[in-house]
């Protein structure tokens, strides 16, 4: 059973950019066919239908993107297959995570090796706030498959999946594939020691990842796995760690996949449901309005056709003038 919990309205936040400054989105460039006052970007949108039903052909002129009032124009709108189905999955797993997880690896290394060979992925461990790369990007699947090894059952002294993620997110290399994050964790921030020291739903690192992840054009996801320790234990950092990796996720484009704060019997039907939302990926790029500064533009995405749903990130980076 999948759910997904929509955070947006409840803990949309400013988010916090002085640690993105010196990134660049490959994702964000100015085009040499636009208009002096106008710059095209580019971003990965996820369709869905309900279950039963067969995605029908999406054109560009059912895409609809507005800035506020005003409606972008669509200047390309293309599945993410064929030439275009480069994507670079990278998986992150807490080191935070009980032992335990490993009754699931098996799970991740199938699904891994089942990648097309479009797909490049990495492998990493969250710990200390930073990330240990157990193996670097690849197409040789087998050999990322053979390195997803059990956490350590510890976070360290420092330990965030927030911060780690962006510590990966900086170091990802610039490539115009798709940028897409899998994080096994139960979302505890065990660097900020409680969820009331900044509010109820309120975490800065959490924003920080956001606002790295939508500047870089980073989908992330989660799978939910419990974590040790006395903040696993506790009720309310549990469930606050739940709801800041579903936020994450969520503002990104991306989706968390768990069962209330109960431990997975199996991450298969998760993993499934993953696939299904990369073999249904277009690339969408528009022409946006710059600034007098490069920023984050708060974006919308829908389309004209019935029963169909697009998930994407709340805003895209627009370089300036």
């Amino acid at each position: 059973m999948k759910l997904r919990m929509n955070f947006r309205s409840m803990f949309r936040s400013v988010a916090f950019l002085a640690c993105a400054a010196a990134l660049v989105s490959p994702f964000a460039r100015a085009a040499d066919k636009t208009s002096p006052d106008s710059v095209e970007v580019r971003m990965t949108v996820t369709a869905s239908v309900p279950d039963g039903k067969r995605m029908p052909e999406i054109n560009p002129a059912d895409i609809v993107v507005k800035q506020g009032k005003n409606r972008l124009q669509v200047s390309e709108w293309v599945p993410a297959q064929g030439e275009r189905a480069g994507l670079d999955l990278f998986i992150l797993i807490d080191d935070a995570s009980d032992t335990r997880l490993g009754s699931q690896l098996d799970d991740l290394r199938n699904f891994v090796k089942a990648q097309a060979p479009t797909t490049s992925v990495g492998i990493g461990y969250m710990r200390n706030a930073t990330v240990q790369i157990a193996q670097n990007f690849t197409t040789d699947h087998e050999a990322t498959a053979k390195a997803i090894r059990l956490p350590l059952g510890t976070p360290g002294a420092y330990g965030s999946p927030y911060l780690s993620a962006i510590d990966l997110m900086k170091r990802w290399p610039e490539h115009p594939n798709r940028r897409e994050l899998l994080i096994v964790t139960d979302g505890v921030d065990r660097a900020r020691r409680g969820p009331f020291r900044h509010g109820l739903g309120v975490n800065p690192d959490v924003d920080s990842a956001s606002a790295v992840a939508q500047r870089t054009g980073t989908t992330i996801y989660a799978l939910y796995s419990p974590g040790v320790g006395r903040y696993h234990r506790n009720y309310w950092e549990a469930l606050n760690g739940q709801m800041f990796i579903s936020k994450l996720a969520e503002e990104t484009g991306g989706e968390s996949f768990y069962l209330g704060l109960q431990r997975p019997v199996s991450f298969k039907p998760y993993l499934d449901s993953l696939q299904k939302i990369f073999d249904n990926q277009y690339l969408l790029s528009f022409t946006a309005a710059p600034g007098t500064k490069a920023g984050r533009r708060y974006i919308r995405v829908n389309t004209e056709i019935a029963g169909v749903e697009l998930a994407v990130a709340d805003s895209v980076w627009v370089p300036a003038k």
